[in-house]
């Protein structure tokens, strides 16, 4: 029989062997279904796809159907517009019922590639219609057309813009996987530029630093499988496309880094899941936020992976929802 015990190697590297990893019995019954369901859903895949245009087409139409979903679910407001040059989604509640003196900003995910328009409506449907909040979506800037930091240039001029409306310790800001990377970012920026910071910042699926950084990429790649793990020499490396040519360190890219920027940082919350591709990058980031003398919070699901929020018919999604909501409306109303 195989020794079953992992095997240590002098540089440290750990060999593990071949095991079965069980449905968590702490995970909800609509959890663990769902993970019995995953043999026979494909997955949303576009990395086959070479023209962008084309590319982000497909996604989208991929993930209609849970747009749909949520559409039918809560009943909303979307409203196309610019801002600053920004194309955006005002979101609201359909009865018009919002907080008229506190606003979200919404930074959508899809690897700084994807993702505009249906996870910025994921991602920000359920906020507006449970938090009773008006919700900001930005369309900003992503490769292969551009590197950073035009996100956040995008980001900054529409955060500009609302505080002739808003005051600063009553917008919020979140988003998840790269727009949760962003939202990080965008802490880190907004200071620089000299903007005031935020009241309360959301970073969902993600960190102040690589994807890539940690065991979790390892871990995420042969257990959940939606990422594949490193390639050799590629741990906590930054991704070649949005990211080409920037400087490792450079604190706007990777403030999880640096202490003296985090301690800028406002309230923040983050929220990861075990077979998580950015939970090793969300432990990180909230340790080095405590740290820094911020106030951080931690949300890991226990048996999720990455945004599982995405899916709102999960337990474990609403009680993120509910975790977030009560993490804005207490940090934005000081």
């Amino acid at each position: 029989m195989e020794d079953a015990r992992p095997q240590f190697e002098p540089n440290g590297d750990v060999r593990v062997p071949a095991f079965v990893l069980p449905v968590s019995g702490l995970v909800s019954p609509e959890a663990a279904a769902a993970q019995r369901r995953r043999p026979t859903v494909p997955p949303i895949d576009t990395s086959h796809i070479t023209d962008i245009a084309e590319r982000r087409a497909r996604f989208n139409a991929l993930t209609q159907p849970a747009v749909d979903r949520l559409r039918a679910r809560f009943s909303v407001t979307i409203t196309p517009a610019t801002i600053a040059g920004v194309r955006v989604l005002d979101i609201t509640p359909a009865d018009g019922g919002h907080d008229p003196d506190r606003v979200l900003i919404n930074l959508h995910g899809g690897a700084f590639l994807l993702g505009w328009d249906s996870n910025a409506l994921i991602e920000s449907i359920p906020v507006a219609a449970l938090g009773r909040y008006r919700v900001i979506a930005l369309d900003y800037r992503m490769a292969p057309e551009h590197r950073h930091p035009a996100a956040l240039e995008d980001v900054a001029a529409v955060y500009a813009a609302l505080l002739d409306t808003y005051e600063a310790p009553r917008i919020g800001l979140y988003g998840g996987s790269a727009g949760g990377l962003l939202a990080a970012q965008a802490a880190a920026w907004l200071p620089r530029h000299g903007l005031p910071q935020v009241g309360a910042l959301g970073v969902f699926g993600a960190g102040g630093v690589p994807f890539q950084a940690g065991e979790s990429a390892y871990l995420a790649g042969y257990i959940d499988g939606e990422y594949p793990p490193p390639a050799p020499g590629q741990q906590g490396k930054p991704d070649e496309g949005y990211f080409a040519g920037i400087d490792p360190d450079d604190p706007t890219a990777w403030p999880a880094y640096h202490q003296d920027v985090l301690a800028n940082f406002p309230p923040t919350l983050l929220i990861t899941g075990t077979r998580s591709i950015d939970l090793s990058p969300a432990i990180y980031t909230n340790s080095q936020l405590i740290k820094a003398g911020v106030r951080s919070t931690l949300i890991v699901g226990e048996g999720m992976g990455h945004c599982y929020y995405y899916d709102v018919g999960l337990p474990e999604a609403q009680d993120a929802y509910a975790a977030m909501i009560a993490f804005f409306r207490e940090n934005l109303d000081r």
